[in-house]
């Protein structure tokens, strides 16, 4: 009973609008979802969405999505993962001027 509280993935469809730009200023989709927030760890589908928009366009569009959530473990692989891939931006090197 309780291990299914942390290893059951749960799925919702909700409803979602995707604003597409693709002009000469900007490209670029974003996901609006309707009544969740979605965490760490979790997964999104977005289905029905136009994958081609021609240039100099821009269009908003409503569809459906799929939220699966993710476990316990999801969510701590990625904060690990996330940290795992924070630290590559620390490798800085620098170069002493030759004499």
């Amino acid at each position: 009973m309780i291990a299914s509280l942390f290893l059951e993935r749960r799925s919702v469809d909700v409803p979602c609008t995707v604003e597409i730009e693709h002009t000469s200023e900007s490209l670029h989709a974003h996901v609006h979802l309707e009544g969740i927030d979605v965490a760490a760890g979790d997964k999104v589908v977005v289905h029905d969405a136009p994958v081609n928009v021609p240039f100099g366009e821009r269009g908003t569009y409503r569809c459906r999505a799929t939220v699966t959530r993710g476990t316990v473990f999801d969510a701590l692989w990625a904060h690990v993962a996330g940290y795992l891939d924070i630290t590559e931006l620390y490798e800085v090197g620098f170069e002493g001027k030759s004499a």
